[in-house]
């Protein structure tokens, strides 16, 4: 028995972020994840790291993390390595972050999303997030592609 899900590739630190729910809002350029709203997405954790410190700022500034409660979410994230399904999450509404938005709302996306300045970007609601009970070696793929998860793989 296994199961077939989407699957979606997210560098690191986003794919323990996500897996760890410190990451609810996933921001795309466009509405990628709006066709699985109300389904399971498998997060392959790629082998590259996400260009960009702006992730740091968010957890160390908005969220007010310390040094060492970060290193432990980035060790967290790692527990199974890289270029493997580590997880899965649910996913909910997709919309378009409107340019004008500011004040609370915006810092509680930025908060949501781990990062900043997310106007005019595609946001989906992710939830419900659980590890695997093993990492399942695979090769990403671009954008959205199906992987099979064997049953005693799943949460």
């Amino acid at each position: 028995m296994s199961e077939q899900l989407w699957c979606l590739s997210f560098r690191q630190p986003y794919a323990g972020l996500i897996l760890d729910g410190v990451k609810t809002v996933e921001s795309r350029w466009r509405p990628l994840l709006a066709p699985l709203e109300h389904q399971t997405l498998a997060v392959h954790v790629a082998w590259r790291d996400w260009e960009g410190e702006e992730w740091r700022a968010v957890l160390g500034g908005l969220l007010g993390m310390s040094g060492a409660q970060i290193q432990a979410l980035l060790d967290s994230g790692e527990r199974f390595s890289r270029g493997v399904v580590a997880g899965l999450v649910d996913v909910g509404r997709t919309w378009l972050c409107p340019a004008s938005l500011q004040g609370a709302e915006l810092q509680g996306l930025q908060e949501a999303a781990v990062l900043l300045g997310p106007q005019q970007k595609h946001l989906t609601y992710l939830s419900n997030p659980r590890w695997l009970r093993a990492p399942l070696s695979t090769r990403g793929g671009r954008d959205l592609w199906t992987v099979e998860i064997p049953a005693e793989l799943l949460p």
